[in-house]
């Protein structure tokens, strides 16, 4: 890596540790905020937003391959900013970090890529759209074809929309803390995937589903929120809920999004989702609740989530926990849990 790239991001990361999960509470001086009264326009929203200090691109799915396993597969680009706006080459402010992993009950492989903007090394463009840093790619979005590949792994997914593109919060405007901190938020959850995994032991045929989040803020978390519980949930019955806990010392903050079948959303506020850890398990030093209780009492939602590994920890620049999940109780499926901040 060329050593002034190395240098700011060394600088980036060092930085960003004063104040919640890698940053996000950092205040957000200069940079735009998100607004209330902002509608989402596609294909635009697609693209980058370099006026917010931090934005991602985030696929994940859950897989059946032609072995017989389960499997789940994470391809997340994010863009951080040292200062509003763009500019060309070096003087870019642009910072990009790209996640892959491949998880099985026994397996997680995982890579990460830095980057610099400006260079051509990595980036986002609306119309047509497509993300990538280095050979990593994510182009289309109604059809949509995903590659990256680590030292043990790679993959190549064919995914078709079968449904519409889903708006969080009221509106795409989804409220984090009782402080007002916010984001501008929509997701794709109604992908059909099919495609090849290579791994370890050969290559593998897979299909499933998949859910991708699109995301843009400036400082999205509260200055003592130090990490969040966020659950993707894809029902038998065709319906979808999104839903997430953000933690401070005390307390947790809940949103939620009910997603029917047909792509009608209903958003519910604090303390509506009711997020219980059940089961713990010793992670990378770290004591990760691994199995939970998630109720919506407003639909009916009362199951218990249990990680397909347990061990499926994201061992990168800010480390986290990420793995697909079993879903049993009220409703049957399948989903994902992210959990930064242990």
């Amino acid at each position: 890596m060329n050593v002034r790239v190395f240098l700011v991001l060394w600088l980036w990361a060092t930085s960003a540790v004063a104040q919640g999960f890698a940053g996000l509470g950092t205040q957000a001086e200069g940079f735009a905020i998100p607004d209330p009264a902002y509608r989402i326009e596609f294909p635009q929203d697609h693209g980058p937003h370099p006026d917010y200090r931090i934005e991602w691109w985030y696929l994940t799915a859950t897989l059946e391959g032609e072995d017989g396993q389960d499997y789940g597969v994470q391809w997340t680009l994010f863009r951080t900013a040292m200062q509003p706006g763009e500019a060309e080459g070096w003087d870019s402010p642009q910072i990009w970090m790209g996640h892959a992993a491949v998880t099985s009950s026994d397996e997680h492989l995982f890579a990460e890529r830095l980057a610099r903007g400006g260079i051509g090394q990595a980036g986002v463009i609306s119309e047509p759209f497509q993300a990538f840093i280095d050979d990593w790619r994510m182009e289309g979005i109604d059809r949509m074809r995903v590659t990256a590949r680590g030292a043990e792994f790679a993959y190549d997914l064919e995914l078709v929309a079968n449904g519409p593109l889903v708006l969080q919060g009221e509106g795409g405007y989804s409220v984090k803390s009782p402080d007002g901190q916010a984001s501008h938020y929509y997701s794709q959850p109604f992908y059909r995937v099919s495609g090849v995994l290579d791994l370890p032991g050969g290559s593998v045929n897979v299909s499933g589903q998949g859910w991708l989040d699109r995301e843009w803020s400036s400082q999205p978390l509260s200055e003592d929120q130090h990490g969040w519980d966020w659950f993707s949930l894809q029902f038998e019955d065709g319906a979808r809920l999104m839903g997430f806990g953000l933690r401070d010392l005390e307390t947790v903050f809940t949103s939620a999004t009910w997603i029917d079948p047909d792509g009608a959303t209903t958003a519910y506020t604090d303390g509506a989702l009711r997020l219980t850890p059940l089961n713990r398990a010793l992670v990378a030093g770290r004591n990760i609740p691994v199995e939970w209780r998630v109720e919506l009492p407003a639909r009916g939602v009362d199951v218990e989530v249990q990680a397909l590994n347990p061990g499926a920890w994201m061992g990168v620049s800010f480390p986290y926990w990420e793995g697909p999940i079993r879903v049993r109780g009220s409703h049957q499926g399948r989903g994902y849990l992210e959990m930064p901040g242990y």
